[in-house]
């Protein structure tokens, strides 16, 4: 299980990377585009597909993210006032329709791929497979992600605080970031 979680965490963090590489060519493409449009009368024909593509990736490659620090924004009001048995169910139900929607949209993103797989773009006449491919990627590792959690609720090793994986507000994500990030930069100086 060390091995999963290490392996996971590698890869959030080279999406994370790659997340911060494409908002930087998106910033450069629509920038150089505006500059380009208004300055010189002229445009950069690719930007606004490219910019596109890119957006659609960074929105799959974050949710990843999101999915595996717990971030996603959900109700939890009525999960939070049952007994560890009730969140621990919830949890499991929970899990599983999301691991069957994942498998989904992998089928559908993969039929998507292969049906435009020979379908160029207009402007930059790049296979249409590649926008399908987002959705390969994010259901792929959602799934990995999801089935983690699911193994780890069913073998008892979450924990009593860990079985609410969502948070009703944006302001309490941000304050148990806050919180832990206190927590670690304590322990780690104490250490």
């Amino acid at each position: 299980m060390v091995f999963i979680d290490r392996f996971i965490s590698a890869v959030c963090r080279v999406l994370e990377l790659a997340i911060a590489l494409l908002l930087a060519a998106m910033v450069v493409l629509v920038f150089g585009n505006v500059v380009a449009r208004y300055g010189f009368n002229s445009g950069i024909t690719l930007s606004e597909e490219l910019s596109r593509w890119m957006f659609i990736w960074l929105t799959f490659l974050g949710a990843v993210i999101a999915l595996k620090e717990r971030g996603h924004l959900g109700m939890d009001m009525i999960v939070a006032k049952l007994p560890t048995a009730g969140k621990k169910i919830c949890l499991v139900v929970g899990q599983i329709i999301m691991l069957y929607i994942v498998a989904l949209m992998f089928e559908g993103s993969w039929k998507q791929a292969v049906i435009n797989a020979d379908v160029s773009a207009p402007v930059s006449g790049l296979p249409m497979a590649i926008v399908y491919a987002a959705g390969l990627v994010f259901s792929a590792l959602a799934g990995l992600i999801i089935a983690v959690d699911l193994y780890r609720v069913l073998t008892g090793k979450l924990r009593n605080q860990d079985l609410i994986m969502v948070q009703e507000s944006e302001e309490a994500v941000q304050l148990k970031q806050i919180l832990d990030d206190a927590k670690h930069g304590a322990t780690g100086r104490s250490a």
